[in-house]
């Protein structure tokens, strides 16, 4: 049976400590035990139902969690305090020094910089592809190779990573193939099409509110077990534990999350539409003319449609800055980093969100320093919204009237 997304969530059954609709915020990073025995047991993962502390688990956070696992149709799941604290535990609980990665080219400029900068420290080495080409991946492989790294829409380029094909190559060479899936959640579930691990960055589309800062990753109960393992668990002994009140309001939003995602996907198809009507070039997996479109189409949920990521390419940083500016004037939305806010957000990728990677390796990913970078948002009528877009384009003489 097809995995629906949002009828995961709807069918669970999470009650608070009355009866509440609304799970129980627990708001203690402490939890008594009647018999001393038990505690023992705790510590060494031999009891099910029992809480320790809060870094190690919580009920809040447990609740967000099984949501996500449920969403993602994995056996578990477990949340962090931000996205980078979900990869970067995910990446140190699966590496060890001498181990080697295979990655997307074009992935978030902070995952680049860990894999590019930090990740040498531990003796640990990334060699950088192009994720939508599987012969190149498959060529990067090495004995030592542990682990395939991609996003499922990349950040900022909007590529489509073949996830069933990157599998398959995973499989062959005994790796895990680990997939961000913070553009695209209900519209691919990375884990029903093969991959290991999913990770995501909460504070994008999942909260959609721009209010805090969150984390998750959804894997096998033996990997989220190691996770949290007290003596080798990464995220047990770093510590990047989600405060519960967030869970809880993370949860409540989760709920909602299949509406957004396809209003997102809605305006975001419109724009791309009317931008390439007007003869820029818009970078949407949802055209006909996209390089993944037809892989998209085979991965994905089509009742959620094709995202809410959009960009084009305004050749130079001075021009992209200069229109972005504008728009932000005209009531387009506003000119800040990050995505999947009830507004839309724009953002010059190189210089701000991609400005971790070198210049010569975004010139070599095909990355403009004018490209910008849409996160569409809710906007009731999008027709408005592209009359805006429309106006400052003509305003900066980029089309004609």
């Amino acid at each position: 049976m097809k995995h629906d997304p949002a009828n995961a969530i709807f069918d669970l059954k999470q009650f608070g400590e009355y009866g509440d609709v609304n799970p129980s915020i627990t708001d203690s990073a402490t939890y008594t035990f009647m018999q001393a025995k038990t505690m023992t047991d705790t510590f060494h993962g031999e009891t099910q139902g029992c809480f320790l502390y809060s870094r190690h688990w919580n009920p809040s956070n447990k609740y967000l969690a099984d949501a996500l696992a449920a969403m993602e149709g994995t056996e578990e799941g477990w949340v962090t305090a931000s996205g980078m604290g979900a990869i970067t535990s995910a990446i140190l609980q699966l590496c060890k020094s001498g181990d080697h990665i295979v990655s997307s080219m074009t992935t978030y400029g902070g995952t680049f910089a860990f894999m590019s900068n930090y990740l040498p420290r531990f003796n640990i080495e990334t060699t950088f592809v192009d994720i939508t080409n599987p012969e190149a991946v498959r060529k990067a492989m090495k004995p030592n190779t542990r682990m395939i790294y991609t996003e499922t829409m990349t950040n900022p380029l909007l590529q489509v990573s073949d996830i069933p094909a990157l599998a398959a190559i995973a499989d062959e060479h005994g790796a895990k193939l680990v997939v961000d899936n913070t553009f695209t959640p209900m519209i691919v579930a990375p884990a029903k099409l093969g991959a290991h691990i999913v990770v995501y960055s909460l504070t994008k589309f999942i909260n959609g509110k721009n209010d805090c800062v969150a984390g998750a990753i959804c894997g096998s109960r033996d990997f989220i077990g190691s996770l949290i393992d007290v003596n080798t668990g990464t995220a047990m002994l770093l510590g990047p534990v989600l405060d519960p009140m967030r869970s809880s309001s993370i949860l409540k939003n989760l709920h909602t999350l299949h509406i957004r995602m396809q209003q997102h996907s809605k305006n975001a198809a419109y724009l791309a539409g009317k931008l390439n009507a007007a003869g820029l070039k818009a970078v949407y997996p949802g055209l006909e003319n996209h390089s993944g479109h037809e892989v998209m189409k085979r991965i994905m949920n089509p009742e959620f449609g094709f995202g809410g990521m959009l960009a084009i390419d305004l050749v130079t940083a001075d021009r992209a800055g200069r229109f972005m500016e504008l728009m932000e004037m005209h009531d387009v939305g506003y000119l800040a980093v990050s995505l999947g806010y009830f507004k839309t957000l724009f953002s010059n990728s190189g210089k701000s969100t991609s400005s971790e990677v070198p210049e010569d390796v975004q010139k070599e990913m095909g990355l403009s320093e004018g490209l910008i970078r849409y996160s569409v948002g809710l906007d009731h009528d999008i027709e408005r919204t592209w009359k805006r877009i429309e106006h400052c384009l003509v305003q900066m003489e980029i089309i004609n009237a």
